[in-house]
């Protein structure tokens, strides 16, 4: 738990350095793309902004209605000033640069001045550089920009020193922005990628502030607006513009391009034609301009004015500068997530994924916590979208990946090697379902000596001495490598542990390495599977070896001590004590009773509801002073087919404790040629019978181990 979050930890240390290194900014900029597709919503659109745009029919129109060639004269440009000034538009914005005197004339740019002095609220455009330019200062004969920012100096650190500043500046002539209500910055820079996915709010020029398009169109349309730099951002009126340290806002996409309402520029030219000819435009769009804030700007290919955003890889760059008002109307930026958040966040989640994948090594565990770990960034960085946040996703992704990474080696290095180590070890002894067990909870096990109560098993062929003199070498390895794989398979898949292999002879236990609370249970059904699965394979034994094959075993549940012993160099995960004693003594036990199956009444107690028995006797055996009642267990099926047998030997051992030895030997004659347990007992009550012993018990005394 703690290697994993030290783990953990040195992922995310990883991570602040490809962050900081700036490694994650394709990836991090790729997913906030992803978010903002599925994410952005077209009918929060704001309905107070139309674009007017120079498309490629506006291009053909006016060639064949009008004779206009490209560039178009000014005077155009002022017939779609005076159609918004009479439609009561609330500011018009141009994303177009009149560097140059118009080709057609002074008289030309005066026309169009002359519209723009009539409306009185035209942002026009300008371009920032530090490299090109044709001012290094505001020149006297223009107005200044008409938008100051308070405490400007004091936030200077956070602006000037990281924001967009620029010493040069290329500026429309004089006629147009003597006339215009404000000049704007139209020089925005994308993302590496060529993506807008932030733009400045403003830059700045010669001490002054020039806003962006967006702004400025706002600020046409309420004169006398003055802002004020605050470490939220910019906050004028009661609006606020959340501002990154480069003075740039993140843009809120409301979907592909087209979102907002797109009117056609030469229809605009049709209405305001035919209006001052005192006719109307029939058909086509049905916009209304009141009060509205109207960007013109060029969708032609041919104008090169085509960008690419989040969403669209063809958007006119008009609609950039939309968006950045649409933010500003609907109240609605996206706003940075605090750096010391999204660090707390990454520390929560690689620290907490590698204390959790630490205790796992399996791998459906581990790629299950893996998935959902991954999946934590994905979905925290949607909501945090729409609540207005831009959460940096790959910085956690890094930190979780790494430190999954971190993990899985370090499983493979520490616990692998435990993995091996379990798999050599116990691989003789246990099924492959119980190793796994082992591995996914080594807690669970201890490789020491430990005192536990364990279901114990002793088996033994019958005859095998004389079976194993009969065969050659190759046919005896041949028969006991089958006899064994298949009654070892049986005590595997009853939880089993085989202690170990003394030529035919199986040694077995329940309830360690593992702890397992139907542990007598689990004994005893091993044991009445093998008898019935020996019955099977008779036939293919007596073609192989010539006869039937016949098992005794003998079980017992006690204490005993449980653990890896040996010498330093060998050792076997084995068993002792008198329990286990006992159990072997039952399978030689079998032999007194003719019996195949016995259990002493210690895991009769504890198994009687579970299965048939039937007691055999009291015995006592060597080695051991106490006498023990032994059962003989088996499947209901086979008590249920013998039941007049099983009742009438009960009879005779009740008078054979009960010292009647004549009337028992009596019982048991008559079972004799069908029980050879019956048979067992018909020689002792004649002995008793003619010398009864003292101080009687009941107890038959074994005189062979």
């Amino acid at each position: 738990m703690v290697r994993g979050g030290l783990l953990g930890l040195t992922a995310l240390a990883i991570s602040l350095v490809f962050h900081w290194a700036g490694w994650f900014f394709a990836i991090e900029n790729k997913t906030w793309d992803f978010r903002v597709s599925i994410l952005a919503d077209a009918q929060k659109a704001s309905p107070d902004i139309v674009m007017i745009l120079l498309d490629q029919n506006s291009l053909d129109w006016a060639g064949k209605t009008l004779g206009l060639t490209w560039p178009w004269p000014r005077e155009i440009y002022g017939i779609l000033v005076d159609f918004c000034n009479r439609q009561g538009a609330r500011g018009l914005a141009f994303d177009v640069i009149y560097s140059e005197p118009s080709p057609y004339g002074v008289a030309d740019d005066r026309l169009f001045a002359d519209a723009l002095s009539r409306f009185g609220h035209v942002a026009n455009a300008a371009v920032l550089g530090n490299s090109s330019g044709t001012q290094t200062h505001w020149p006297e004969t223009i107005p200044r920009p008409g938008f100051r920012v308070e405490n400007l100096k004091s936030q200077s650190r956070q602006i000037q020193n990281y924001g967009p500043t620029f010493s040069r500046i290329t500026l429309p002539i004089p006629e147009i922005a003597q006339n215009s209500r404000i000049l704007c910055n139209v020089n925005l820079a994308p993302d590496t990628d060529g993506i807008y996915r932030k733009i400045p709010v403003f830059s700045l020029f010669d001490k002054h502030a020039v806003p962006g398009m967006g702004l400025g169109l706002f600020l046409s349309a309420h004169s006398g607006t003055q802002g004020t730099m605050t470490p939220d951002g910019l906050k004028f009126n009661d609006y606020t513009i959340p501002m990154d340290r480069q003075g740039r806002t993140i843009l809120r996409y409301r979907g592909p391009s087209g979102t907002h309402t797109i009117v056609s520029a030469a229809w605009v030219l049709q209405s305001e034609i035919l209006f001052r000819s005192g006719q109307e435009q029939r058909g086509g769009e049905q916009t209304s301009f009141k009060d509205k804030y109207v960007f013109f700007g060029f969708s032609a290919p041919g104008l090169f004015d085509i960008h690419a955003s989040p969403i669209d890889s063809q958007c006119p760059g008009v609609e950039i500068h939309a968006t950045f008002l649409d933010n500003l109307l609907s109240r609605d930026f996206i706003k940075a997530v605090p750096f010391p958040l999204v660090l707390a966040l990454a520390f929560f989640l690689a620290v907490s994924c590698g204390m959790l994948t630490a205790f796992y090594i399996r791998v459906r565990p581990l790629v299950a916590i893996g998935i959902g770990y991954l999946m934590v960034p994905l979905v925290c960085g949607l909501v945090a979208y729409g609540i207005g946040f831009w959460l940096p996703v790959a910085i956690l992704e890094s930190s979780i990946l790494l430190t999954i990474s971190f993990v899985w080696v370090t499983n493979y290095a520490v616990e692998g090697r435990q993995r091996r180590f379990i798999k050599t070890a116990f691989h003789h002894y246990l099924s492959p379902e119980v190793i796994e067990q082992i591995i996914q909870n080594p807690d669970r096990l201890r490789l020491g000596g430990e005192r536990r109560t364990l279901s114990i098993f002793f088996s033994d062929l019958e005859g095998f001495t004389s079976l194993s003199e009969s065969l050659d070498p190759e046919a005896l390895t041949t028969f006991l490598n089958q006899y064994l794989t298949a009654m070892t398979d049986i005590i595997h898949q009853e939880g089993g542990t085989i202690d170990k292999y003394e030529g035919d002879a199986i040694i077995a236990f329940w309830n360690a390495p593992l702890e397992t609370s139907d542990h007598a249970v689990k004994c005893v059904r091993a044991a009445l599977r093998c008898q019935e699965k020996l019955t099977r394979m008779q036939p293919f034994f007596r073609e192989q070896v010539g006869r039937n094959i016949f098992m005794r075993i003998g079980m017992n549940t006690g204490l005993a001590v449980v653990g890896n012993l040996g010498s330093d160099t060998r050792f076997d995960y084995t068993m002792i004590g008198d329990a286990v004693n006992l159990a072997a003594r039952l399978e030689s036990a079998n032999k007194q009773f003719g019996t195949y199956t016995m259990v002493s009444e210690a895991i009769h107690a504890l198994v009687a509801s579970e299965f048939s028995f039937r007691e055999l006797g009291k015995i006592a055996v060597r080695g051991r002073s106490q006498a023990v009642r032994v059962y003989e267990p088996m499947f209901s099926g086979v008590y249920e087919a013998n039941l007049q047998v099983y009742s009438t030997f009960a009879k005779g051992l009740t008078l054979y404790y009960e010292g009647r030895f004549e009337a028992a030997g009596a019982l048991f004659s008559s079972l004799a040629d069908k029980d050879p347990a019956a048979g067992a007992y018909v020689p002792i009550c004649r002995a008793y019978g003619t010398d009864p012993p003292r101080d009687w018990d009941g107890c038959w005394v074994m005189t062979q181990k």
